[in-house]
């Protein structure tokens, strides 16, 4: 099967690097894709400069929605069977990828999620972001009737139909647990998958304190609307 990582980055310049190193050092076959999200700094420039991946520059900043929409749309006209989401800030492990490769090569799932939190593990969120995640959970399994443990997890791997389900449609800012609610309800399977995150190697995350409650009233709101439209 043809893999392809694909990595939103917006000002990543400090991170990309590493990333892509990463990537490449442990997995060689795959081929990445960045998404250079209109950043500022020297993202794109210290992508290119790797020699490891194809960069995609927008010419203004879409946000992660967009950028990652980007990232499917390409690999659906390349014709890629695998996509794998990856972040640009090093938290997500690129020795974990291979879980959840397997999960979609041996036809497990349609998409599959890297859950921080589907084991007991070291890692730490704010107990406001934890109250988000638990939210998401609940109102995602009155949705769909599953549990899942990290909605907001952008560590995910899906096939080639979902590609072209995302390559064609998918949710704005903040994403990930309203695509999780499009897939259920569409007849997909979703699962999750335990592995173990980093946190973010250096810079800020671009969720500020303001946005965090933007987040927590939007998504919801957005999930349930995903599900009032697919029952209409």
């Amino acid at each position: 099967m043809r893999k392809l990582v694909v990595i939103p980055a917006h000002n990543e310049e400090q991170n990309i690097r590493t990333v892509i190193h990463s990537v490449k050092s442990l997995h060689p076959d795959i081929k990445i894709v960045v998404v250079n999200d209109g950043s500022t700094d020297g993202t794109s420039m210290a992508a290119k400069q790797t020699g490891q991946a194809l960069v995609i520059d927008l010419p203004f900043n879409l946000g992660i929605g967009g950028a990652v929409q980007t990232g499917y749309l390409f690999a659906y006209r390349s014709g890629y069977d695998i996509a794998i989401q990856v972040d640009a800030d090093g938290q997500h492990d690129p020795a974990e990828l291979y879980k959840l490769i397997a999960c979609m090569e041996k036809g497990e799932a349609d998409c599959c999620i890297g859950s921080r939190f589907a084991r007991n593990t070291d890692y730490r969120q704010t107990r406001f972001r934890m109250l988000g995640i638990r939210i998401l959970s609940s109102i995602i399994r009155w949705t769909s009737g599953k549990r899942f443990t990290d909605p907001t997890s952008g560590f995910r791997a899906v096939n080639r139909s979902v590609i072209g389900v995302f390559a064609d449609d998918y949710p704005d800012d903040y994403p990930e647990a309203e695509a999780i609610v499009i897939l259920e309800r569409m007849g997909y399977r979703v699962r999750e998958t335990a592995v173990r995150m980093n946190y973010r190697m250096s810079g800020r995350s671009s969720i500020t304190p303001f946005k965090s409650v933007y987040y927590m009233i939007k998504v919801p709101l957005a999930v349930l609307m995903t599900r009032i439209r697919n029952v209409g």
